[in-house]
């Protein structure tokens, strides 16, 4: 049955964004908040707003029998979880199901699944996608050594059951394993509740490049091209692309029809990412991860498509299906997104909440503003730092960076440092400017040319 009135689970950006969504579709809308989010831009945009609980995650938008609660008893048929908080944590999906409310996004055993990197990993040999070379679960710093020595340094060690970098490091040497291996995994314990831990050879000259698929969870999926993301600090992406260029349209192709059969293979609903490294010395690439939700970069593959990813989740979560087969995706043009965050690039991005004073955002043709920000809204220290996504689409890449380039210097913000300026000095730095950086670029050669230009 189609969506009548829609529970979103989650807040900022992404919040506006699936509200907008639901609107266009004729969807009422309630949007769970935290005591600290009662009146943001999302809460005057839904039809109805209710106050999850305090400002705390943990105690509001990390509740999930809290959160099902709030949908059932304002009548929702259907509940989006966003991405971050619960997007990804099987209960929740399953506590919709138990309570008839359709998720807007897998089934709960299809997330748990690809939730654990080992039995994501285990999915993808299955359906014939390569994969890095590596390990199972390793349940010792014994064990951490001799896998890496079988391997060949230098390698990472991930945790199992979660992303985002968390419970993930680097050893070039066994001294290095040693002083990380015991902190990855009470890291990982802390973050997921899972200390379990595993090891891939480490690709040195990498890109990071992710497919973006919609499936019906039926077998039918499709794909709206590839992203690059290999802007990263610390594993965390500042800037996104689309499509991934700097690698050769037939291995590019190769690895969107690799994300299919795996998402195929693995019956997936809703929109999902299937994440790569893409290895530039061997012409190769090999799979990462499934992220089982809508990602913040999904907007760049909006752009060179045309395709509405949220409208389509809602559509496939309501029964109504695909609604389009692969020959149907045009792809068009280039696109380029930067993430703005409330935060100090110059002092090792320190988060600076605080009240915005003024907020002039550009506006023209090819440009999009993600945001719940606005002037007089106080950023506040509870969550994650991100105020919103400036994304630009051009015919060419090139033209979308001198667009993009030129929409940050007419951003007017005032009253919290965010991470716009090193956004523009690395859309604007002759390595970005010629696409040949990798996923190791911004730590060893962008910051340190970012802190010298200062």
């Amino acid at each position: 049955m189609a969506i009548r009135r829609l529970f979103v689970a989650n807040r900022g950006e992404i919040a506006v964004r699936i509200i907008r969504a639901a609107q266009a579709r004729g969807i009422a809308t309630v949007l769970g908040v935290s005591a600290a989010d009662r009146e943001t831009l999302g809460a005057e945009m839904a039809d109805r707003t209710v106050v999850l609980g305090p400002a705390a995650a943990a105690k509001s938008y990390l509740d999930e029998r809290l959160i099902v609660h709030a949908a059932k008893a304002t009548g929702c048929d259907a509940l989006h979880p966003g991405y971050g908080f619960l997007s990804e944590k099987p209960a929740l999906a399953a506590l919709c199901e138990e309570e008839g409310i359709a998720f807007v996004g897998p089934r709960p055993d299809t997330i748990a699944r690809l939730g654990d990197k080992m039995s994501a990993r285990a999915l993808a040999q299955a359906a014939g996608v390569p994969c890095v070379p590596g390990t199972d679960h390793i349940a010792s710093l014994a064990e951490a050594r001799a896998a890496a020595e079988r391997l060949g340094y230098p390698v990472v060690m991930k945790a199992s059951a979660g992303g985002g970098g968390r419970g993930m490091f680097r050893a070039d040497t066994p001294a290095d394993l040693a002083a990380g291996f015991d902190r990855a995994s009470r890291e990982a314990e802390g973050a997921f509740g899972d200390p379990r831990l595993y090891m891939e050879r480490f690709v040195t000259a990498a890109r990071h490049v992710e497919v973006q698929i919609l499936g019906d969870g039926q077998g039918g999926v499709v794909h709206f091209g590839a992203r690059d993301c290999s802007v990263q600090r610390r594993y965390q992406k500042l800037i996104e692309e689309a499509p991934a260029a700097a690698m050769p349209a037939p291995l590019r192709a190769a690895m969107q029809e690799a994300a299919v059969r795996l998402c195929a293979h693995a019956h997936y609903r809703a929109a999902g990412t299937v994440e790569f490294l893409y290895d530039v010395a061997r012409g190769a690439f090999y799979f990462i991860e499934v992220n089982s939700r809508i990602q913040v970069e999904h907007p760049v593959s909006e752009a060179i498509t045309g395709a509405d990813l949220i409208g389509l989740q809602l559509a496939v979560a309501g029964g109504e299906g695909l609604g389009l087969a692969q020959e149907d995706v045009r792809f068009d043009g280039h696109a380029i997104e930067v993430r703005i965050n409330a935060e100090d690039p110059r002092a090792d991005f320190a988060p600076a909440p605080g009240r915005i004073t003024r907020w002039e955002p550009p506006a023209g043709p090819g440009l999009r503003l993600d945001t719940h920000a606005r002037a007089g809204y106080l950023v506040p220290p509870f969550y994650d730092s991100m105020i919103g996504k400036l994304i630009a689409h051009g015919p060419t890449r090139a033209s979308a960076i001198d667009r993009l380039v030129a929409a940050i210097d007419a951003f007017v913000i005032e009253g919290v440092r965010t991470t716009l300026p090193l956004a523009r000095f690395i859309l604007t730095h002759p390595d970005f400017r010629a696409d040949r950086i990798t996923t190791r670029w911004l730590e060893e050669t962008g910051l340190p040319a970012f802190a010298a230009a200062a």
